[in-house]
């Protein structure tokens, strides 16, 4: 059974040219997600439906984490709010422990929040896939090819 998580950290370009690299990850929908609250404000993110049984939550937060500025705090965190959506009470448990134990991989603090799913609106179709339509633009080439060796790097079983 397929499972749903939305993820923001930097450019929802990358974070959908990372996951859409990942095996598991079924779909990736790029565009912008609110959450409630203080935080009900749409911010570039991505939801990914997986399977749990081929890539586990927890892969898919530490590789999060790791492939955006999980640990700094920086003027355009509005736009690229550092966050884990969870979409049940059982998942935002989950996100919580896991993000937890992954602390102490990182030498500093973890910023990433944890906040409730509350609405999705996709990005413009132009810009969707934006890295497997232009892998050879400079801001590709610059942000997102770095973050795809990595994953090559830490992750190589997931590709």
């Amino acid at each position: 059974m397929l499972e749903i998580i939305g993820f923001g950290g930097g450019c929802h370009w990358c974070t959908e040219a990372v996951f859409d690299s990942l095996k598991g990850v079924i779909q990736v929908n790029q565009g912008y997600i609110a959450s409630v609250g203080m935080y009900d404000s749409f911010s570039e993110a991505i939801t990914i439906e997986f399977d749990p049984q081929i890539i586990s939550l927890a892969t898919l937060i530490e590789v999060h984490l790791h492939t955006h500025q999980s640990t700094k705090n920086h003027s355009r965190r509005n736009t690229y709010r550092s966050s884990v959506y969870y979409y049940s009470q059982k998942q935002e448990l989950q996100v919580n422990s896991i993000i937890n134990k992954l602390q102490e991989k990182f030498e500093g603090n973890i910023i990433t929040k944890t906040l409730q799913f509350d609405r999705f609106e996709a990005s413009r179709p132009e810009i969707q896939h934006y890295f497997k339509k232009n892998p050879e633009k400079p801001f590709c080439k610059k942000y997102i090819l770095p973050k795809l060796l990595l994953l090559q790097d830490k992750f190589p079983t997931y590709l």
